[in-house]
């Protein structure tokens, strides 16, 4: 009995597992920390990538001999440096002039709802027959247009932290450069055509 209760108190006293327990209870702050930053860094390494390769993506394609094509690809190519398995989705939009960014077609907004309904009329001002809440046309435009270039990069962290529920979920930047076109050509004006909308 006497043993027993010897055991109990030697036990009571010992110390030496508490250094295993503090470290237990430590490394998980300090490794979700230590990953959350590793995470933070490879974002803002890739956000400033993604920027810089955008501005010299849309720089290029803005000259009359850009190719759109091998500048979203090289936008891939600079991206994956940080982002290894990046899967990058590029959009342009073009405009005639900088005060036409994300205008919508005149029209006669007789109930102004600030939509284009009701029989009201309009100006089909880029010519693909209805009316559009953005004036601007898919692509990379003419000589003299006004380019919205837009790219998104969706990647997997590097650094997953398992510590936290989102850790591991896929990350995602965006990066936008406006440039005007060269006037390598004379620049096509809008149209003129009215319709009806419906």
């Amino acid at each position: 009995m006497t043993s027993v209760k010897t055991l109990l108190r030697r036990i009571r006293r010992d110390e030496s597992g508490t250094t295993v327990m503090e470290f237990g209870l430590m490394v998980t702050v300090f490794m979700t920390l230590l990953l959350g930053l590793f995470d933070l860094g490879q974002l803002a390494y890739t956000q400033a990538i993604l920027n810089g390769a955008v501005q010299e993506a849309a720089r290029t394609s803005s000259l009359e001999t850009g190719d759109i094509a091998v500048a979203d690809a090289r936008i891939t190519e600079m991206v994956q440096l940080s982002a290894p398995g990046v899967t990058v989705t590029t959009d342009r939009k073009s405009y005639y002039d900088f005060a036409d960014v994300e205008r919508a077609e005149s029209w006669n907004d007789a109930d102004n709802s600030g939509v284009c309904d009701n029989g009201e009329t309009y100006t089909d001002e880029n010519g693909n027959g209805q009316w559009d809440e953005d004036i601007g046309e898919s692509g990379n435009g003419s000589a003299g247009d006004v380019v919205v270039y837009t790219v998104t990069a969706s990647y997997d962290p590097l650094f997953p932290n398992p510590f936290l529920s989102w850790g591991s979920d896929q990350r995602t930047v965006t990066a936008s450069a406006v440039k005007k076109n060269q006037p390598f050509a004379d620049q096509s004006g809008y149209g003129s055509e009215a319709g009806s909308c419906t």
